[in-house]
């Protein structure tokens, strides 16, 4: 075997013990598959073949043979079908892995054998998955970056979408809550005329009540319609019990969330009985609730921001989705993104100065909460480090019950102007970790105190010395554009250490038309001129648009991210279309656009393909008496 190939096996082995996937190198401890191996010559004698990996997860017998080199990756003959004679299964990966997958598949029990062909190394590399039946019968699958959809956790998953081409149990959840939003919004419109900012209350406040039936202080048969006590009346005393009994303090904040929620109240609409329902609106929206919504927040716990989902699909349908007050919802998989960034530790203290419906915070306490056993670090994480802004009272009442919803009843959320606040002052409470997405397209020359660039510095000075700082922005704030925001640039970089910037998937916020990035600070630690900061081009993230649906993650999205924490992490090296490693001036823009350059080697086909396109031009010019061209005569 090469030297080369040894490394690439070493590297191989680093991604399958990253991935947790124990596989057995040369041959297998598997009895079955090693007297399998016995007879797998790539020669075609008869004789013992190994591949350089293999073994089982779960009911899948996976397969992995490597090369050196990308050119070694795959051939296939002139139908565009993979070589199956010798020379080409030893000297190629991905035919290699074919052969030894078919041979498992005829001399094994196996019925679902994933063999991977894997060429180059950690920088410039090619991992081409084929998924290959009982039968024999072979499928190329997508290429990935890493093992990760392939260990125990993830390979039926990847089974069902990419081979079975189905729905996963989730991506039905998904769909039905999505569903459930389109329906409630018209039920909302249709039978109580709420206006588009108080539909989200109404959904809010209704789930606040719910909680009160574990302490028999609220039940839905208690919604007759009448007129003495109303239904309203009913849900809004059920949610103010609730709140006090979350123990919502100060009494100003609790009285802040009950006079949005007098909506409920006070609609006559919703409050008196439909002819066609037989029954109120509320105890309908309330019915509704309880089987579609409540149960899921109540018992499925993960970073999913369900409040969050519905409010974006309300406006979505009513075309009020916030935009005309720069309001966009950040999606789960950019909060958890950001969570994986920071790295967050169950002491970390996390703050959002624009807090929305309290995506970022659910994600981080969800991740911080399963990072320790200790029941008292749990309450510690609830109760002290998790903090909040939000100057919108209606975004902020939905933040609060949000949070008291997911089991944070005295999160330190409050209704203010984040820019009106002096940083100083609000480091003082110690947050480690600061996280962001502030309104967007809000700042002109008339305001320039609203330019995102101007929220990312006042965030930056409100984390304490040495902390983080991630925010989500348009690239043009990277940019900068205006002489303010250059100014603002350069004295972010004289206080802050810029780590990199992550160009986004410009269907991240799909619908809104905005090219969001991601910006990565070490807060209190001015930057030196010699740091390298990393610029990452993760337009290809796992996420498409697919019709009726939107933005949906495919699973090749576990894959790509693991690959940009890879990088980011500097667990391994990456081409320079993917990441370019740069010190940075203020005046830069700062985006892997801006520094980019390409570090491909050309290869042999790249080189042959070249200059046959030359000779064909320049015959072609000869031909036309153009031959002037390439001789130095001058033309008279």
């Amino acid at each position: 075997m090469a030297k080369k190939e040894i490394l690439t096996d070493f590297w191989v082995y680093e991604l399958l013990k990253e991935a947790n996937i124990d596989l057995h190198p040369q041959g297998s401890n598997i009895k079955e598959i090693d007297d399998a191996l016995k007879t797998a010559s790539k020669s075609k004698t008869g004789k013992v073949g190994f591949p350089e990996y293999s073994g089982v997860v779960k009911d899948f017998l996976l397969v992995i043979e490597n090369k050196a080199d990308v050119s070694q990756h795959t051939k296939r003959n002139e139908k565009d079908v993979i070589c199956n004679e010798v020379t080409s299964v030893k000297n190629y990966a991905v035919n290699g892995a074919l052969f030894y997958g078919k041979h498992l598949s005829q001399n094994t029990t196996y019925k679902k054998i994933i063999a991977f062909g894997v060429s180059g190394n950690e920088k410039r590399h090619k991992i081409t998955p084929i998924f290959i039946d009982e039968r024999g019968g072979y499928k190329i699958l997508d290429d990935v970056e890493t093992f990760t959809l392939f260990n125990e956790k993830n390979i039926d998953e990847y089974y069902t979408k990419n081979i079975l081409k189905e729905q996963t149990p989730d991506e039905k959840t998904t769909e039905e809550i999505l569903k459930d939003a389109k329906n409630l919004h018209e039920d909302l419109r249709n039978y109580g005329s709420i206006q588009d900012k108080d539909k989200p209350l109404v959904v809010s406040g209704i789930l606040l009540a719910l909680r009160e039936m574990e302490h028999k202080g609220f039940s839905i048969e208690s919604l007759t319609g009448e007129q003495t006590t109303t239904d309203g009346e009913k849900i809004y005393e059920a949610i103010e019990k609730n709140l006090k009994r979350a123990n919502v303090s100060p009494q100003v904040k609790k009285d802040k969330l009950l006079s949005q929620f007098l909506v409920i109240k006070d609609t006559k609409a919703i409050n008196e009985v439909n002819e066609n329902l037989k029954k109120t609106p509320l105890k309908h929206y309330t019915e509704f609730l309880y089987e579609n919504i409540y149960k899921n927040i109540k018992y499925i716990h993960s970073a999913e921001d369900y409040l969050g989902r519905f409010y974006g699909e309300f406006m979505s349908y009513s075309g009020g989705d916030g935009q005309n007050l720069g309001i966009v919802l950040t999606p789960k998989h950019i909060t958890e993104l950001f969570c994986d960034l920071a790295e967050l530790k169950p002491t970390d203290s996390v703050f959002d100065p624009c807090c929305g419906t309290a995506g970022f915070l659910i994600a981080s306490m969800h991740d911080m909460l399963q990072k320790t056993d200790n029941p008292e670090q749990h309450r510690q994480i609830r109760k002290n480090q998790l903090h909040g802004l939000e100057l919108q009272p209606y975004m902020f009442t939905i933040a609060t019950t949000n949070m008291i919803l997911r089991g944070d009843g005295k999160s330190n959320l409050e209704q203010e102007d984040f820019l009106k606040q002096n940083p100083a002052q609000l480091q003082e409470r110690g947050c480690t970790v600061g996280m962001m997405n502030p309104p967007y397209s809000m700042g002109s020359k008339n305001n320039t105190s609203l330019y995102e660039i101007n929220f990312t510095e006042h965030l930056l000075n409100s984390i304490v010395a040495d902390g983080k700082a991630i925010v989500i922005v348009p690239q043009s704030s990277m940019i900068g554009k205006t002489k303010e925001e250059q100014a603002i640039k350069e004295n972010i970089l004289k206080h802050h250490t810029l780590e990199g910037v992550i160009t986004l998937n410009k269907n991240t916020f799909y619908g809104v038309g905005t090219n969001p990035c991601i910006a990565i600070f070490t807060t209190g630690v001015p930057h030196y001129k010699d740091k390298e900061v990393k610029f990452i081009n993760f337009d290809k993230d796992g996420f498409e648009v697919q019709k009726h649906r939107g933005l949906v993650e495919t699973i090749e999205a576990i894959d790509k991210k693991q690959h940009l924490l890879d990088v980011w992490f500097n667990r391994i090296e990456s081409e320079t279309k993917f990441c370019v490693k740069t010190t940075i001036e203020a005046e830069d823009e700062w985006l892997h656009s801006f520094y980019y350059f390409n570090d491909e080697f050309p290869t042999v086909a790249d080189f042959t393909k070249t200059i046959g396109d030359f000779l064909t031009f320049e015959f072609s010019m000869i031909m036309q008496d153009r031959e002037y061209l390439f001789t130095n005569e001058k033309i008279e």
